[in-house]
């Protein structure tokens, strides 16, 4: 694989922290803590309305900015060149940074020519500087062979609904084959925490049920994402790499597949 994400990745930049919307003013504080404790990938969007915030916990936490990798996507309603290209420049001035390492189309947009023109924006401004890696989020197996068949490179990531209840196993199949990142968010299922299979095998290592989650993600090769404004469980979150699930702990928690009736958040993979 091609990507910076993969040439740079640590411990840390194996699996990632994000916010969603500010709604509690939780995003700096829970950012802080995370960075703290050893996080260095950090993952917002437009969307989420945290740009800025983000950019100023960076700042503050006296973090060289080298040693973060930043994330942050185009909205959909950003979709097609000349827009996704402005919401490149709005993200960068917004973080108050320079380059991002990675910027993502949030989801499909509605039809092919529209979506290839958003990724072409993209394209241009890693060939600018403004980014240094290109990818996607929530794009099915479709949407990711119209960016091949239109001969442009292709996506370093794609960032998708997973975890053991919505493996979505045809899409990881497909980016595994052409060397696309997986980076899997909801990775700490909600609603889903009490599982027995999952609570067993907890308790079996002495570990909390998120933990057990984040590690599957981990051992299935994926780039977790996780979230939380609970600061004792940021660090827990972090603390994934002194054990291992072995070969029956995975062969449960594959068999907890649901397709796509697993799905806990708006899942517009079937965009078309």
């Amino acid at each position: 694989m091609s990507s910076a994400l993969t040439f740079r990745s640590t411990k840390y930049l194996s699996s990632g922290f994000g916010r969603t919307e500010d709604l509690a003013g939780l995003t700096k504080p829970s950012l802080a803590e995370a960075l703290k404790v050893g996080y260095r990938h950090v993952d917002t969007a437009q969307m989420y309305k945290n740009e800025r915030i983000v950019g100023e916990c960076i700042r503050e936490s006296g973090i060289p900015r080298e040693e973060i990798f930043l994330t942050s996507k185009v909205p959909n309603w950003d979709a097609g060149y000349d827009k996704a290209s402005q919401a490149v420049d709005l993200s960068l001035n917004t973080l108050g940074f320079d380059y991002l390492d990675l910027y993502l189309i949030h989801s499909p947009p509605n039809g092919t020519q529209l979506r290839v023109d958003t990724y072409k924006a993209l394209i241009n401004a890693k060939k600018a500087g403004k980014v240094r890696d290109i990818g996607v989020s929530n794009y099915n197996i479709h949407h990711l062979e119209e960016i091949k068949s239109a001969g442009l490179e292709p996506p370093a990531v794609n960032q998708v609904e997973l975890h053991p209840f919505c493996q979505q196993k045809s899409i990881v199949d497909y980016c595994n084959a052409h060397d696309i990142i997986v980076e899997a968010y909801c990775s700490i299922v909600r609603g889903a925490m009490d599982h027995p299979v999952v609570a067993s095998i907890a308790k079996k290592h002495n570990k909390d049920l998120a933990q057990i989650l984040l590690r599957w993600s981990l051992q299935r090769g994926f780039v977790p994402l996780m979230r939380s404004s609970n600061m004792v469980r940021i660090r827990s979150n972090a603390d994934l790499y002194d054990f291992d699930l072995d070969a029956d702990d995975m062969r449960q928690l594959d068999g907890l597949d649901k397709g796509s009736a697993g799905a806990v958040s708006w899942n517009p993979v079937d965009v078309a």
